[in-house]
């Protein structure tokens, strides 16, 4: 019950307007498909912590096994991807939100031995595959992958009043054998980096919906009910939320004012993020790093130029709040100037790879004119 309704705070469920850019390739259910055979802890994450609202702003290696095309059974459990709207390098303007992609060399579950599927383990795959091009919130962007549909990668938005905003954040995912009995392995690409205290440095993810840390009731997962819909906007509006210093237990003092410094130091780490997603861009997401960067970057520069006025970190302009001026903001400052300066230098870049890919898309449909 907690999950459906955060679900609709971020607005999950409704019907997308721009369902054509949003899905994709559409999903044939009569088709064939091939896939592949065979610290710390953390606090129990409370769906009402947070009200924070979100700012809509080569081939990997493996064993390849084909459903059998006269076993109609088999062969409507998975779908074949069809061309609807084109690939995500067809058109910078339209990148759909849900797509089904081949390359997932990168993955981190990419070696990882699915184990051995059932006709029941690919239907819910299936089944979920549906749920996310229906309803994916227009903050979060999903592929899979049509030859090893047990892997998955997302890339999360930052919210909107939150130290975290206008970042993007990649999860790999990989649906075990098990599942839905057991929920999916969730890997945050976290390049060296802490940004919170629910996402470690190793890519390991602490949620309660996980089963990685504590949690009762529908906080934990359920086999019949929970879904990697739900996870993608757990990991989204409850960690990545505009207080994340109270995600970590061992609190010992809850002044407000060890919140505030948690967040410029999660800032930072943001920024750094950035510059590394923009340098590393994970497979089949190379265009939306550069569009959503490109679209960003002086909402960016300007958020960097603010905090390091005084402003407080996720706070709005109207806001007012200022940090006090004292050492620990003095250290602040200089080290967001310096990490400002490599943003402006690595966003400049990426402005030409921006007008590059819009020339090319402009190209492509001047030639099948």
């Amino acid at each position: 019950m907690v999950l459906k309704k955060l679900l609709q705070l971020f607005g999950v469920g409704k019907k997308n307007k721009k369902d054509d850019k949003k899905k994709g390739k559409s999903i044939d259910p009569l088709s064939q498909v091939h896939w592949i055979a065979g610290a710390a802890p953390h606090s129990t994450l409370n769906i009402f912590a947070n009200n924070s609202q979100l700012d809509p702003s080569s081939s990997g290696a493996g064993t390849t096994l084909s459903l059998q095309k006269h076993d109609p059974e088999c062969s409507s459990n998975i779908s074949m991807i069809k061309e609807a709207h084109g690939s995500e390098n067809d058109d910078y303007n339209s990148f759909n939100q849900f797509d089904v992609v081949q390359h997932y060399s990168d993955h981190h579950y990419a070696k990882t031995s699915p184990g051995k599927a059932t006709k029941d383990w690919a239907k819910t795959i299936q089944n979920e595959w549906k749920l996310l091009q229906r309803d994916l919130p227009e903050s979060i962007y999903v592929r899979v992958y049509e030859d090893r549909i047990d892997l998955l990668r997302a890339a999360i938005i930052g919210p909107a009043g939150t130290p975290y905003h206008d970042g993007l954040f990649f999860f790999d995912v990989h649906f075990p054998p098990g599942y839905p009995q057991c929920p999916p392995k969730v890997h945050y690409r976290s390049g060296g980096l802490r940004i919170n205290p629910n996402l470690y440095e190793s890519g390991k993810v602490c949620l309660s919906l996980l089963n990685t840390w504590l949690g009762s009731g529908s906080e934990k997962w359920e086999k019949s009910n929970s879904t990697m819909l739900q996870v993608l906007v757990s990991i989204q509006g409850l960690v990545l939320n505009d207080k994340p210093y109270f995600n970590e237990p061992a609190i010992f003092s809850s002044k407000e004012k060890h919140s505030l410094a948690y967040n410029t130091t999660a800032f930072l780490l943001s920024c750094k993020t950035m510059l590394y997603s923009l340098q590393n861009p994970p497979k089949n997401f190379e265009t939306i790093i550069v569009r959503h960067f490109h679209e960003r970057e002086q909402a960016i520069l300007e958020a960097c130029g603010a905090y390091a006025s005084g402003m407080i970190v996720g706070s709005s302009i109207k806001d007012g709040r200022t940090y006090a001026r004292n050492k620990c903001f003095a250290r602040f400052k200089k080290s967001l100037d310096a990490q400002t300066e490599l943003l402006k230098k690595e966003l400049a870049a990426n402005r030409f790879r921006a007008l590059e890919l819009k020339r090319d898309s402009t190209d492509e449909i001047v030639s099948t004119s």
